[in-house]
């Protein structure tokens, strides 16, 4: 279990503070995880973060599921000084969206992930080398599996609510059709049920990135210089997807960088090209590229009504009050894929609210646009009457 400390007088004073990781081991050779593919999976790690405080009636847990390039950490810094707080730092902690004076707040690290949860950088028991490529492949479904697990270890019957923008709002859609008794709330951002054909070649060509990398060396590049070319280029790729045309326009335009003419050669000239060769530089520094391979393939495969004869069909498992939000100028997942989630809902007579949030942001608005998403989702959190935090304890709280 994570802990967290006080924030410091360097820290906001609406920060957590200082948290510390955790790792627990889930699943066994024994009885290993069966994925959705026909493998199987098992010991399993999961590196995960916990703020605030778990209530004595153990019903004001929230799990904040990460996005494509998130991690377990959300919130708070991991030393005095850390200049690199949690990827929701700004929605998750005191007084905040999700208030840790009230709610108990969990994110995990997702299975084929690589910041301390199993995945293909992790260390096969049977070779005592990295899996590689030779990591099954995985699904939200396994991801939400082994959730799941996670929860059951911490000795939480329900949740109060499952969040999350972009893949992590498939892994709230998922939650609350594949454990409807396990979930009161969802509140899904900027996703969809399923990617558009766009939304997978846009996945395709950054994988291809990664294949035509001449280090990529069939994903064993792990003892020798990795495919950071191929990654960075896929992520250049990405990062175009989430921005919209006018934040682009807005933030760049036409302008050069360091120079007022054109140098009429193959320089780095324009500020938005500099700016994605910035994205791309950071990210190889902290991801790694099989993994960028499995995630963006489990994107691929996600498709919540796969396995019903319609979407509606597949919602009418669920049982938990929904919130969806969209944002107007998100062209990667744009409102109308939450409205026909909304629709679905609202015709098998559940209980849902959809709004579209006006904002220049693009698909990152999930993560920026703190001051709306607060206002919402704190009302709708209100109505959900979850338990306060009082001041006796359980093992599973941080300090």
């Amino acid at each position: 279990m994570s802990t967290s400390r006080p924030p410091s007088q360097s820290q906001a004073p609406e920060s957590v503070g200082v948290v510390t990781p955790q790792l627990v081991e889930l699943f066994s050779a024994e009885h290993p995880l069966k994925l959705e593919g026909g493998e199987t999976l098992g010991p399993i790690t999961v590196q995960y973060e916990t703020y605030g405080r778990l209530n004595a009636q153990r019903d004001n847990a929230i799990l904040a599921c990460h996005a494509l390039s998130g991690d377990a950490h959300a919130a708070g810094v991991h030393h005095a000084g850390d200049p690199a707080p949690g990827w929701w730092e700004t929605m998750i902690g005191p007084g905040k969206a999700f208030d840790t004076n009230r709610y108990f707040v969990i994110c995990s690290n997702i299975l084929g992930g690589c910041k301390g949860t199993t995945g293909s950088l992790s260390t096969n028991p049977r070779t005592g080398k990295p899996y590689g490529t030779t990591f099954p492949l995985v699904t939200i479904h396994d991801m939400v599996e082994v959730q799941k697990a996670l929860i059951d270890h911490l000795g939480i019957p329900k949740l109060l609510t499952v969040t999350g923008g972009s893949m992590g709002g498939m892994q709230a859609l998922e939650w609350a059709v594949s454990f409807p008794d396990r979930v009161a709330s969802v509140i899904p951002i900027a996703t969809t049920h399923r990617l558009s054909a766009q939304s997978i070649a846009f996945n395709e060509v950054g994988r291809q990135a990664i294949f035509a990398d001449p280090h990529w060396n069939c994903g064993n590049y792990y003892d020798g210089p990795g495919p950071d070319s191929g990654l960075a280029l896929a992520r250049m790729i990405g990062h175009i997807t989430y921005l919209s045309e006018k934040s682009m326009h807005l933030k760049f335009g036409r302008n050069l960088r360091n120079r007022d003419h054109y140098a009429f050669n193959f320089e780095t000239e324009f500020q938005v090209e500099s700016y994605l060769h910035h994205q791309g530089k950071k990210f190889i520094q902290r991801f790694d590229a099989n993994t960028y391979l499995y995630i963006t393939k489990a994107m691929d495969y996600y498709d919540l009504a796969g396995a019903f004869p319609s979407l509606r069909a597949s919602l009418k498992r669920a049982t938990a009050k929904f919130m969806l939000i969209a944002f107007s100028s998100d062209w990667l997942f744009p409102p109308h894929d939450l409205k026909e989630i909304a629709n679905a809902l609202r015709t098998n007579g559940s209980d849902v609210t959809y709004m579209v949030m006006q904002s220049d942001y693009g698909h990152d608005a999930f993560l920026l646009e703190t001051e709306g998403l607060t206002k919402a989702i704190a009302a709708f959190l209100r109505c959900q009457r979850p338990g306060v935090r009082g001041k006796e304890g359980h093992p599973h709280e941080s300090r």
